[in-house]
């Protein structure tokens, strides 16, 4: 059973990075897959990126299909439904940051989790590496998940 520092179940999580479209949602995709019946879990971004299609090809293969996942920020996440997660999973140095400004006021606990931003292999190399390293990340955030949330 996934706990927050103070011992409580985690109901609802948020994974950030910078733009929303490539780590925080496959993880928010992984995350939904595996828990999605027994945690509220979403995804937001500093800035607004576009979906990335390496990252959504990278979860089909796996049988998870992020398709429909439309990039939103912390602001616009903030404005639908408030910011009312237990446990927000940072990705990015940018999204971490932004995490603890917007916490000081709230009862969330913040988790940094370093992840490599795989779009920097696009561009140097064949399509297959760039494909694996989104696979890492992919794998990486799987098993932090799994074993962070079970």
């Amino acid at each position: 059973m996934a706990e927050d520092a103070a011992g409580r179940k985690v109901q609802a999580v948020l994974f950030a990075c910078g733009q929303n479209s490539i780590r925080s949602p496959m993880a928010e995709a992984i995350a939904r897959h595996y828990f999605g019946k027994s945690i509220y879990v979403m995804s937001a971004g500093v800035k607004k990126g576009e979906t990335d299609a390496f990252a959504i090809a990278v979860l089909d293969e796996i049988g998870i299909d992020a398709s429909k996942h439309r990039p939103k920020t912390f602001e616009e996440l903030e404005e639908w439904e408030g910011l009312n997660f237990d446990l927000i999973v940072t990705l990015s140095p940018e999204a971490h940051h932004k995490a603890l400004d917007l916490t000081r006021t709230t009862a969330a606990d913040v988790e940094y989790w370093p992840t490599p931003d795989p779009s920097a292999a696009q561009g140097h190399g064949s399509r297959d590496q760039v494909m694996q390293q989104y696979r890492a990340v992919r794998d990486m955030l799987t098993n932090r998940i799994t074993e962070r949330l079970r």
